[in-house]
């Protein structure tokens, strides 16, 4: 046992038998040197650009509580990176560091996600461009010989479905980048004057969840993920948006953001129709857990019941027997009701195109085109994945029974190594598998959520992604068994 009372990363290795794939860890790209590396290969605007970002962070850190109340402004991080633990703050700084004690934190393949490029909303279409093109570079120059090992994720711009074209296009073909961080819930301007005023704009807009409603057709940017091999992942932070706008207090702000994003934007491509229309696409939605993930499951069933077309014909006011209805009113003596009932030609509430929001079709769940039972697990559980952190005790709701269907949900094991969550990076591995000790979820479980999902989800939109890898023989039998068991179904 580790000094905490859990097993080593080593003990857990040797109880299990299969690879370890971190499937969201963090490194910190260090501002210092890193504006730098971006100011050599965009110049002087751009990396002013992007060194904005964090003095706006830095700017709300100073701030008064009594000023960031007045202007609504939430309490932002502080004190997330470890201090105590210097060799992991080295770590996080340091990708060939990573790279070197990967078998001493009990992992054999990592998926790296960024620290500030979780956020490069540059205003101006040219710099926000050209800022996200020299991070994506200085990214793949910082990983580059590491890739047996370790891959990091491109940061994938979504203002709208052009930019995102473009940069995937550049990012697949010039620096060979195998994972892409796809932006979402963007802020949309209500109005010319709250576009223009910069206080304004933070409150007067919508969020774009790209699925439904969106002033954007982002069909494009789905098919080109299918003939790239590139499965969109979602990691998209809350602070400061709908009610995490406490300017005190930071955990207020943090716990459930990246759940809360998660739901948004799965609820909206599902809705809309993108996974029926793109059958083969995966979908990540990271750091976020899968509680939530079997919660929206489970209620996109419920009201599709009860709202779905053949639901909503029993809801239908024409329906109404309006003679029974007046019999029990006036059976029980309520001649108010009577009175205004015969007012109202018998019926309680109105009819009409007019209250339906002048809408052609009702059906919220038209564009799913839900024939079947079947379709419920072909258009979500299996093209969603769901990054987890290791204390995350909802994980067992990936595997339980009570599921509708039976279903089992493709939860990730996501590290979160680099951030605050971790205090020691060798304890995400023995803390996840404290699941299989306690009973909770079984060894073939944790292989999947560990290692399988993670081949899965990038695996069979890229049948290349782990060729070259440490893993690639075993993310070969997984690959080839989903193969085998997609050709006996069909």
């Amino acid at each position: 046992m580790s000094g905490n009372g859990r097993l080593s990363p080593a003990q857990v290795h040797a109880r299990i038998k299969h690879p370890v794939i971190d499937a969201d860890g963090h490194w910190i790209e260090w501002a210092p040197v890193f504006i730098e590396k971006i100011r050599k290969v965009g110049g002087d605007a751009v990396a002013e650009g992007f060194t904005r970002l964090g003095q706006q962070r830095n700017r709300a850190r100073r701030m008064p509580a009594a000023e960031r109340s007045r202007r609504r402004i939430a309490q932002p991080n502080f004190w997330v990176r470890q201090a105590e633990n210097t060799l992991d703050r080295a770590t996080a700084m340091m990708p060939r560091m990573l790279y070197d004690r990967l078998d001493e934190i009990g992992f054999n393949f990592a998926v790296v996600f960024p620290t500030f490029g979780l956020n490069l909303r540059v205003p101006g279409r040219e710099l926000r461009l050209a800022v996200i093109r020299a991070y994506n570079t200085v990214v793949a120059e910082y990983f580059e010989k590491l890739g047996d090992r370790l891959t990091p994720a491109a940061v994938i711009p979504m203002h709208n479905p052009d930019e995102a074209l473009a940069e995937l296009e550049y990012v697949t073909s010039q620096l060979g980048t195998k994972v892409a961080l796809f932006d979402s819930l963007m802020p949309r301007p209500i109005s010319p004057a709250a576009a223009r005023d910069p206080e304004l704009r933070r409150f007067a807009v919508r969020y774009d969840a790209l699925g439904i409603d969106s002033p954007h057709d982002y069909d494009p940017v789905w098919a080109k993920c299918v003939e790239l091999g590139i499965p969109p992942t979602f990691h998209r932070p809350g602070i400061g948006q709908g009610f995490r706008m406490s300017p005190t207090n930071f955990a207020y702000n943090q716990i459930g953001q990246f759940a809360e994003a998660g739901h948004a934007i799965a609820k909206a491509i599902f809705l809309g129709g993108v996974t029926r229309r793109f059958p083969s696409l995966n979908f990540g939605f990271l750091e976020g857990g899968v509680g939530w993930a079997a919660q929206l499951f489970g209620d996109l069933i419920e009201v599709w019941e009860k709202r779905g077309a053949k639901g909503l014909e029993r809801m239908d006011p024409s329906k109404l027997d309006r003679d029974l209805l007046m019999q029990m009113v006036e059976k029980y003596g309520y001649d108010d009701m009577a009175a205004a009932l015969r007012a109202r030609d018998g019926y309680p509430s109105q009819m009409g195109q007019d209250q339906t929001g002048q809408r052609t079709d009702l059906d919220d769940y038209a564009a799913c085109k839900i024939a079947r039972k079947e379709d419920w697990i072909d258009l979500y559980a299996k093209p969603f994945y769901f990054g987890c952190e290791a204390d995350d005790r909802m994980i067992v709701t990936a595997f339980g029974k009570i599921n509708p269907f039976g279903a089992q949900l493709n939860a990730l094991f996501g590290s979160d190594i680099g951030h605050f969550d971790v205090v020691d990076m060798r304890d995400p591995l023995p803390e996840a598998y404290e699941l299989v000790e306690d009973g909770h979820i079984t060894e073939d479980n944790f292989r999947d959520f560990a290692f399988a999902n993670a081949v899965r989800l990038w695996g069979t939109q890229n049948p290349r992604f782990f060729e070259g890898t440490a893993i690639a023989k075993e993310a070969a039998e997984v690959l080839n068994q989903a193969k085998a068991a997609r050709a006996a179904a069909e």
